[in-house]
């Protein structure tokens, strides 16, 4: 398949306002005090996130709120699927990093600042309150194995 170079806002559009209230219902049940409005800029963060992957050959990172969405949207393998397919590629994978020697906070802070560059790149909002390196979320497991992030665990 080819990867498509979607607009953000026709990449917005490919999760139905039926499966974004799905995912927020699902996401709240690790994160009760996620509101309607959080829950709704966390979807599209996702959406920019996974569909920035498909433009890109650098691995990138997703922040522990972005991962949250992204593992639940991984559990709706039909919608998931249509949704990658939608972008030109089959699946897009979902690869932790084993890092048995523990986290390296420098890393973290820089892949971080990668994939909010290429986020932005591709022309999509970056939300502030997702990404550690924007000022207020937490930092990701995945790739970076970055785990030291000062903010709460929501």
């Amino acid at each position: 398949m080819t990867t498509i170079h979607l607009h953000p806002s026709e990449v917005l559009a490919l999760i139905s306002p039926e499966l974004r209230a799905l995912l927020i219902k699902d996401v709240r049940k690790d994160w009760p005090e996620l509101t309607d409005d959080l829950g709704e800029r966390g979807v599209n963060q996702m959406a920019a996130f996974l569909a920035t992957s498909t433009q890109t050959d650098e691995p990138l990172t997703p922040s522990l709120r972005v991962d949250r969405f992204w593992h639940k949207f991984l559990k709706r393998s039909v919608p998931y699927v249509a949704f990658s397919r939608a972008l030109g590629v089959d699946y897009i994978h979902h690869v932790p990093e084993d890092d048995e020697e523990g986290s390296d906070p420098a890393a973290g802070r820089a892949a971080m600042a990668v994939t909010t560059a290429a986020v932005r790149e591709a022309g999509h909002h970056v939300d502030a309150e997702f990404w550690p390196n924007e000022g207020a979320a937490d930092c990701s497991q995945c790739h970076a194995g970055c785990t030291d992030s000062p903010v709460g665990s929501t």
